[in-house]
């Protein structure tokens, strides 16, 4: 993992706690589908999960309808910058390495979505480019905005790194060819060993990769 010049980050849960709105976004939508509620620690576990049917499992229907999506953009775009956090460290890491390298972001959410919230939060200026699910035809594990992001910034997948904590983001990179790190303080919790619990050993890695 050396000679990296680009790092591309996932967002929600990666570097932005964003839990409560989108547990409280899926459920408006049940709600008003008539579904009753999912606890927000099983529904964040499930959130990122690359071998279940998201739709089936959020809503019961075998792709998302038009009505969910009006439902959820309504209620997260009234939302999306309420009860949202950077976890710990992450402004420091992003200062530190921006000296260093390049970086992105490559989310699942709508790129409209995301940049509200880094500019609510003030991260948006560390980043060259936000890549969103709207920027290109299929979302994380498909490798399609990784590669959109190595095309609009001209890097090499072999100088880049993706960092996430899903394994939707892993399959992502290796799809593209491309290294990646897993953190572990996100949406999910994993037993791998590979793992990264902290924003400290996370700086430690990446800092020693030029």
């Amino acid at each position: 993992m050396k000679n990296k010049k680009l790092i591309i980050f996932d967002m929600d849960g990666t570097l932005i706690d964003s839990g409560d709105v989108i547990t409280n976004t899926i459920n408006f939508v049940r709600d008003n589908l008539g579904l009753k509620k999912i606890p927000k620690k099983e529904m964040l576990s499930q959130l990122n999960n690359p071998d279940i049917n998201s739709s089936e499992y959020f809503y019961g229907t075998k792709s998302f309808t038009d009505e969910q999506t009006e439902l959820f953009t309504q209620y997260y775009n009234e939302n999306c910058i309420k009860d949202i956090n950077l976890y710990s460290g992450i402004k420091e890491l992003l200062e530190s390495l921006q000296s260093n390298y390049r970086l992105s972001i490559a989310t699942n959410a709508s790129r409209d979505f995301a940049v509200k919230m880094c500019q609510h939060l003030d991260i948006d200026h560390h980043f060259d480019l936000i890549v969103g699910a709207s920027c290109v035809q299929n979302p994380k594990p498909s490798p399609d905005m990784l590669i959109k992001t190595l095309q609009e910034l001209d890097i090499d997948h072999k100088h880049s790194i993706l960092v996430g904590d899903s394994h939707k983001d892993i399959r992502a990179a290796d799809a593209a060819q491309m290294d990646s790190i897993l953190v572990n303080w996100g949406f999910s919790q994993y037993e791998e060993k590979n793992t990264v619990t902290t924003t400290e050993q996370l700086h430690f890695q990446l800092q020693n990769m030029r």
